[in-house]
């Protein structure tokens, strides 16, 4: 059965974004840490290691922003336009040889970006259909199949060039394939719904006095801090990641007091709310861990894994393609699982319990060839082996988590409770940007270690739960 012409145009549109996303993700770390004289910022791994992961916390943060701005202001269609351009040119400013000033003004347009983009476009997906439309499931199916090939290309694309012949010739690329995302995006536009071309629930104008007040609190709010900051001489990058960190913790336990604490929240929903605590804290530590992938493995992947297979000789950066490929080869293994299972399947809770386990375990499983071996090179396949773990979890939480948080969510605040998905990540990056800097070489050991085994001991904890939290789901399952 054919599918909407405006899903090619989507498809292609987030294959792009993610195709320079990702591309700049595998390269990023390496830029960060490299010697100036290599052509690299010559940052120390552990602060390298830090910017990476508020970096990534800064990205999901935006999200919600980029929500309201749809929903009350620009519309679908022109909100992701306008996402894409300050992406490509974030890429751009990147691409520059203008070292720590280019990489923060990179950081602020494709964080902004991003935000833009990335919710708005899989909104515009199930605009295409309508609710009793029998393709939509093979619909959104086929846009995350765009997702992953993206994420999956660029690291060989653009880690390669990036990694053998220019950093800045790298990042050069995410922004051309950026470019090529917006030209298709414009050019088939005239195949989209004309909902998206305008705000669903537009700003009235009593509203935009009170909205231009919050604007001005915030960017004041933010003002006094870091010129306080700079007053005591404290304004540097680790205290402004220490403070990005706080509000990355801070937002989301102020979204739940505002749910739990309102009026507009009734009985069984505040029931329900309380049961995705426990989901969410469980969605942080799983995103602790598998958002390390990029930073942890990463470094570990360049310092002491053998590179050199005689045929061939890998790059750090491949390996971030191996994300994307096993949730390509688990997708339908899974999809197969659950139909089979059919009533029988595990609740979401316990799938929530299981995913903590496979995360853990992909931790502990690096303890062996570092037991074995120390600080010495050892097999790529100690990564891949870790990846393939992690990524059963990822199968067992992310999709589980996503439709559980729609079906928890309070009828006043379901836009909000969507935001507190994106958050649970966004606060998984904030803690890690802190952690992270504790990683080196000759402590990874327990490193490994201590968060495996918090993350195991949580989802063993969840398990015994499982009642519990089904009780105060209120009948959703």
């Amino acid at each position: 059965m054919g599918q909407p012409r405006g899903l090619m145009t989507l498809f292609f549109t987030e294959f792009w974004e993610r195709f320079s996303y990702y591309g700049m993700r595998a390269l990023l770390v390496f830029y960060l840490i490299d010697t100036v004289k290599r052509g690299g910022l010559g940052f120390d791994e552990a602060t390298g290691a830090s910017i990476m992961s508020i970096y990534g916390s800064l990205v999901y943060m935006s999200s919600v922003i980029g929500g309201f701005i749809a929903d009350r202001l620009l519309g679908s269609r022109r909100t992701v336009f306008w996402g894409g351009v300050l992406i490509m040119i974030g890429h751009i400013v990147l691409s520059l040889p203008f070292g720590q000033g280019a990489l923060y003004g990179s950081i602020a347009l494709i964080v902004l970006g991003t935000g833009l983009l990335k919710p708005n476009v899989s909104e515009m997906v199930g605009t295409l259909y309508t609710e009793d439309d029998v393709r939509r499931d093979s619909g959104f199916t086929i846009f995350v199949m765009g997702i992953n090939a993206g994420s999956l290309l660029a690291p060989y694309v653009v880690g390669s060039i990036g990694q053998q012949v220019n950093y800045h010739l790298g990042f050069s690329l995410a922004a051309i394939g950026m470019f090529f995302g917006l030209i298709q995006y414009w050019r088939g536009g005239k195949n989209l719904n004309e909902s998206s071309n305008r705000p669903g629930d537009p700003v009235s104008e009593d509203e935009k006095a009170g909205l231009i007040r919050k604007i001005v609190a915030i960017v004041v709010a933010a003002i006094v801090v870091f010129g306080l900051m700079a007053f005591a001489g404290k304004l540097n990058v680790t205290n402004v990641i220490l403070v990005f960190s706080i509000l990355g913790v801070l937002l989301p336990i102020g979204y739940f007091v505002m749910m739990l604490s309102s009026r507009k929240t009734t009985k069984v929903e505040r029931s329900r709310v309380w049961a995705y605590v426990p989901l969410f804290i469980a969605s942080v530590l799983f995103w602790s861990i598998e958002e390390q992938g990029s930073v942890v493995l990463a470094l570990f992947a360049k310092n002491q894994t053998i590179l050199n297979l005689g045929f061939i000789n890998l790059l750090p950066s491949w390996f971030q393609s191996l994300n994307p490929l096993f949730i390509i080869l688990y997708g339908p293994i899974f999809a197969w699982f659950w139909v089979k299972l059919g009533k029988h399947q595990p609740s979401t809770p316990a799938k929530f319990a299981y995913g903590l386990l496979f995360a853990g375990a992909s931790f502990l499983v690096m303890l062996i060839p570092v037991s074995l071996f120390g600080q010495q090179r050892v097999s790529a396949l100690w990564l891949v082996l870790s990846w393939a773990i992690v990524e059963i979890g990822e199968m067992l939480i992310s999709p589980v988590g996503l439709s559980a948080t729609t079906k928890l969510a309070p009828k006043a605040f379901q836009s909000q409770m969507m935001s507190m998905w994106f958050l649970g990540d966004a606060a998984a990056q904030a803690i890690n940007a802190q952690i992270v800097r504790l990683y080196t070489p000759a402590n990874q050991m327990m490193y490994f270690a201590v968060i495996g085994i918090i993350t195991v001991v949580f989802g063993i904890l969840l398990g015994f739960m499982v009642p519990k939290i089904k009780g105060l789901m209120e009948g959703i399952n």
